[in-house]
């Protein structure tokens, strides 16, 4: 679904094994959007799904020309299936959403509208005054702010939900901060951090959360804590050993990028320019 003039708002949502989750979370996010008139694409990741995930998904891409289905050949994995949503968004915001219904589709608008403030990031907290965050089970959400204020110390940064990974970016610093490694729930903060390292201009508003309904979560905490701690130490060596040349890439990431906008609007007005002079050609032809 296209609106000339206004960015694309790309959205990736990975899913494995939510059959049941999935088209409610879907038809919420589109329903939303088009109230707003924001033009967007959906890309659904299934990931090595073993319901019947894969067949919702097709059914929903069949109703709606602006959803793309990706599908996964194993390993699975939720950082991979990320990866996978990415390489495959064209628009110009990028949202990372999950498919059990957590994220509020209301938040996703409110992160398009802030990225059209001029923010290259927008990242949103489950955990600041405005928020509201239901059914996080316990132990996870201890985890989760024990990882969360490491972060802050160890990065300096008053960010305070870096693993989360409902997050918005502009395209551009996707491919800035590419190629991704992380293969499982660390790309959240692989992501997170990559990006803030390098000094783009991030905002972080209150969002709403909710814990799943139906279905189980993916995430296992014993199994997360080496991965989440290689990418939290790699991007920490990144900051205070090679921080000059992560700059200097990402300025020229920034050039490239302009050069290419500044070439398709060139192509973009000199194609208006020749469909104007053969309309007018074919008017004076009918006088």
């Amino acid at each position: 679904m296209d609106t000339p003039g206004q960015p694309v708002l790309s959205v990736v949502i990975p899913a494995h094994n939510e059959e049941g989750n999935i088209a409610a979370t879907v038809e919420a996010l589109v329903c939303v959007l088009r109230r707003e008139a924001i033009p967007y694409e959906l890309v659904l990741v299934d990931d090595n799904s073993g319901d019947g995930t894969g067949a919702v998904l097709d059914a929903l891409a069949a109703k709606d020309s602006g959803i793309t289905v990706v599908r996964r050949m194993p390993p699975r994995g939720f950082g991979r299936a990320i990866r996978a949503g990415l390489e495959q968004a064209r628009g110009d915001v990028i949202v990372i959403c999950m498919a059990d219904r957590s994220d509020d589709p209301e938040d996703v608008v409110a992160y398009y509208r802030k990225i059209g403030q001029g923010y290259d990031c927008v990242y949103g907290s489950r955990f600041i005054r405005g928020s509201r965050c239901l059914n996080y089970p316990r132990v996870k959400r201890f985890a989760n702010r024990l990882v969360n204020h490491m972060l802050q110390l160890l990065f300096w940064t008053r960010f305070n939900d870096l693993t989360n990974s409902f997050k918005a970016y502009r395209a551009e610093v996707i491919r800035d901060i590419w190629p991704l490694m992380a293969c499982h729930f660390n790309i959240t903060i692989e992501l997170s951090l990559n990006a803030l390292i390098r000094g783009y201009h991030i905002a972080q508003i209150p969002i709403s959360w909710q814990g799943r309904t139906w279905g189980s979560s993916n995430l296992h905490l014993s199994e997360m804590g080496r991965r989440y701690l290689s990418t939290m130490l790699r991007a920490w060596f990144e900051k205070n050993l090679i921080l000059d040349d992560l700059l200097e890439e990402s300025a020229a990431c920034r050039v490239r990028t302009a050069a290419m906008r500044t070439s398709l609007e060139t192509r973009v007005a000199d194609v208006e320019r020749r469909l104007a002079a053969l309309e007018s050609a074919k008017n004076d032809k009918a006088q």
